[in-house]
């Protein structure tokens, strides 16, 4: 039998019983549907929580910090000692001290810090308003300062635009030998430039370099260390740890946070996949009935020549027809679903002030395997009729009635 006929006579249910075959398209259509939901509301979560994530050289950077011990301390020399370990591309150091910050005639306390602008990349450190220090604009940052969301809300400062240009000072407590504090007070006032998105803890960060023309800067808090390639992270991790450092990286936290992410999806494509199941016995079903309302046909065909493989194949290609079909109306479904959400969602978040955000995703190799597995489950409801049609006699088979 010729391709064409196949294809010809395995479309032929849309003419001779289209409410039946589409009611079939839909059933499985409706499972297939809600695997698409379930699953894309995973991917949308996921997205989420590692969109706020920069990719790049925060996945090739190490958080390093001193043992609570402090039988080791990150000071100057100890972070120009980390150029010298093999594949270290670059470190970048972050001091901190705690500080009283006046804002707008209000004092609080704070954790007065400095950094480099290559801090920002490493650690992935986003801007809410305003922009971070960068290399173009180290000059004029010297009297800049940078804020945390956490600080705006000390201060009860709503829209982080209003906090841009204005002026801060501050009181610094640095501890000294025998354990005590010295309050230092900066003559400097600096100007508000730029509010980033931490929100756990109310830091205020000026340049390194301003920092530490204002005080002596003898420990750093951390540092974050670029390595080359992300190949090459255990080996420059187990060098660090050999000097006595605690080390971190985000892109462990990144990859624990895709398996987990993995699972959860696991859990929703199985309650999807049941829809789905039940989907797949209806479709099964009605080539069943399909088979029996044939039998006459089968032996027609059967006695001008068919072979039992044509026969199979026929309907083999009518399942596989009518599961990929199912995948498609289920792809429009879930993918509506989703859309629908989405839209409500962003609307009740950005009319109270919030951001829009994309809580259903769906990839396209997602989807892409999505439209060939419901053709793979046409195909396997398929094969037991199409094994019975391809075994009848065509005596027998024109006789049915």
């Amino acid at each position: 039998m010729r391709i064409a006929d196949i294809a010809r006579l395995s479309t032929r249910m849309f003419k001779t019983n289209p409410a039946r075959t589409w009611l079939t398209i839909l059933g499985m259509g409706v499972g297939t549907g809600a695997v698409v939901t379930l699953v894309g509301l995973g991917f949308g979560l996921q997205n989420i929580i590692l969109e706020q994530i920069v990719l790049g050289d925060t996945l090739r950077s190490l958080n390093v910090t001193p043992p609570p011990a402090r039988s080791v301390t990150l000071n100057p020399q100890t972070v120009q000692e980390f150029f010298e370990i093999e594949r270290v591309k670059d470190v970048a150091p972050l001091a901190s001290f705690e500080a009283n910050i006046t804002f707008e005639g209000y004092t609080g306390s704070t954790f007065l810090q400095g950094a480099n602008p290559n801090y920002f990349g490493y650690t992935g450190t986003k801007e809410i308003a305003g922009r971070l220090f960068t290399e173009d604009t180290i000059d004029e940052d010297r009297n800049s300062v940078i804020l945390s969301s956490a600080m705006l809300k000390l201060f009860e400062v709503e829209d982080p635009e209003e906090a841009i240009g204005k002026q801060v000072s501050f009181n610094v407590f640095v501890s000294t030998e025998d354990g005590g504090t010295i309050e230092t007070e900066f003559k400097k006032r600096y100007t508000v430039v730029g509010v980033s998105s931490e929100e756990s803890s109310p830091d205020a960060i000026l340049l390194l370099d301003e920092l530490t023309s204002q005080i002596v800067v003898d420990e750093y808090e951390r540092a974050q260390v670029l390595v080359d390639s992300a190949d090459y992270l255990d080996q420059v991790t187990e060098a660090i740890i050999e000097r006595g450092f605690g080390v971190t990286a985000l892109s462990k936290t990144v990859d624990q946070a895709k398996k987990i992410f993995q699972g959860i999806q696991g859990v929703l494509a199985v309650f999807g996949g049941i829809a789905l199941v039940v989907s797949a016995i209806g479709m099964f079903n009605t080539m069943t009935v399909t088979l029996l309302e044939r039998t006459g046909e089968i032996g027609i065909m059967r006695t001008l020549g068919a072979s039992s493989n044509d026969i199979k194949i026929l309907f083999i290609a009518e399942a596989v027809v009518v599961g990929f079909l199912g995948g498609v109306v289920g792809i429009m479904i879930g993918v509506g679903i989703g859309f629908s959400l989405n839209t409500m969602v962003n609307i009740l978040a950005t009319s109270n002030g919030g951001k829009a955000v994309a809580l259903f995703a769906y990839p396209p190799i997602f989807i892409m395997f999505i439209a060939g597995f419901s053709a793979v489950v046409g195909f396997l409801t398929g094969v037991f009729p199409a094994t019975r049609a391809a075994a009848l006699n065509p005596l027998d088979a024109i006789r049915y009635k």
